[in-house]
């Protein structure tokens, strides 16, 4: 009463992907789940080893090319995370249109050892220099204080907020030599950022 009758099972044709007939609009036979997992199955082990190292380095290489394009011209697009964002543009053009005694920090160490180490008898020079050396110090840290006030000050005018981070990145990047700085410095010495 609900079932088929065994005759009219073998009067229908078997069904095969060769006999579906796409419908209206559709253009094609929906495939079987099967089909469609073993078209999204990639390998985990390229089948060609030498042409995706090549492919992969080929790519790194793009990527560090763009990152030496952001640094000299400063597009935040390409930069490292680090250094990406308003805030912290506006921090670097901030240091580097200023002197800082932090920059020369490492030459006036260096040449306070020149010093120590070419006269080592003298015990009362060799007191001067430390005395000097912490002076140094104690001048390079009231410089980078008085800096990032001023920077949170002209941050907080100009976006509402200071964002977690950006004065310690201006404090650190005022201890950088202007010329070793990156990303490039975008503005002279005494220019005003905007």
């Amino acid at each position: 009463m609900f079932g088929r009758k065994k005759d009219d099972a073998a009067a229908m044709p078997a069904a095969t992907d060769e006999t579906i007939e796409p419908g209206p609009g559709k253009g094609a036979p929906t495939p079987r789940r099967s089909q469609q997992v073993a078209q999204r199955q990639r390998p985990l082990v390229p089948t060609d080893r030498k042409v995706a190292k090549e492919a992969e380095r080929r790519r790194r290489m793009e990527a560090s090319e763009k990152l030496r394009q952001a640094n000299e011209t400063g597009d935040d697009r390409y930069m490292m995370p680090r250094d990406k964002g308003p805030q912290k543009r506006f921090a670097r053009d901030f240091v580097d249109s200023r002197w800082m005694v932090g920059e020369f920090l490492m030459f006036i160490i260096f040449a306070f050892l020149i010093v120590a180490l070419a006269m080592p008898g003298a015990l009362q020079l060799q007191a001067y220099i430390t005395m000097g050396l912490w002076a140094v110090l104690l001048l390079t840290v009231i410089d980078a204080y008085i800096m990032t006030r001023q920077l949170k000050k002209r941050l907080v005018a100009k976006f509402g907020s200071s964002e977690r981070g950006v004065l310690w990145y201006a404090s650190m990047r005022g201890l950088q030599f202007r010329k070793m700085r990156l990303p490039k410095p975008q503005v002279k010495r005494g220019e005003k950022p905007s």
